[in-house]
């Protein structure tokens, strides 16, 4: 469910932000939406760390590594600690 913020700007930069997001084919509202979500994305550690996770799982199957390979790695270093 989307809801509503209500953000107060100067009048001479709103007119700014109208005209370029037209430009782009958009509206302003799509704009600030977009800022957020990027804000957020950027920000919030938990994205990052599943994104690691996939980035991760990409890079071992891309090598050719399977589950079993990872975790006899694990049973390995945890041997030799």
């Amino acid at each position: 469910m989307e809801t509503q913020v209500i953000v107060r700007i100067d009048s001479r930069l709103k007119q700014q932000a109208v005209g370029l997001a037209k430009a782009e084919g958009k509206n302003v509202s799509l704009v600030i939406r977009e800022l957020l979500e990027k804000y957020v994305r950027d920000r919030d550690m938990s994205l990052y760390i599943d994104d690691l996770w996939v980035r991760i799982g990409n890079s071992l199957k891309n090598a050719g590594k399977t589950q079993n390979d990872v975790e006899q790695a694990i049973r390995d270093v945890r041997k030799h600690s």
